[in-house]
């Protein structure tokens, strides 16, 4: 009576594959909203902060400045 019907593994499996088709989409729109909101452009405004501070204090030249402003731009 409470023994294991052999149609419950079908169920036990298409249950699984559901976990997994929805976890993947999931997976999947966050990446995609990390890659389209521009977050890298943080990472270089602050890049480009650190390196006026630097140009303004003298710790480099223009021409390093200018080198390495070109850098951070592509």
């Amino acid at each position: 009576m409470w023994g294991w019907d052999p149609g419950a593994g079908w169920i036990v499996l298409m249950l699984l594959m559901m976990a997994l088709f929805w976890g993947g989409t999931i997976l999947l729109i966050i990446w995609g909203v990390r890659q389209f909101t521009g977050s890298s452009g943080q990472r270089d405004s602050r890049a480009l902060e650190i390196l006026e501070e630097r140009y303004a204090r003298g710790d480099i030249d223009r021409e390093e400045f200018e080198s390495r402003r070109q850098d951070l731009r592509r």
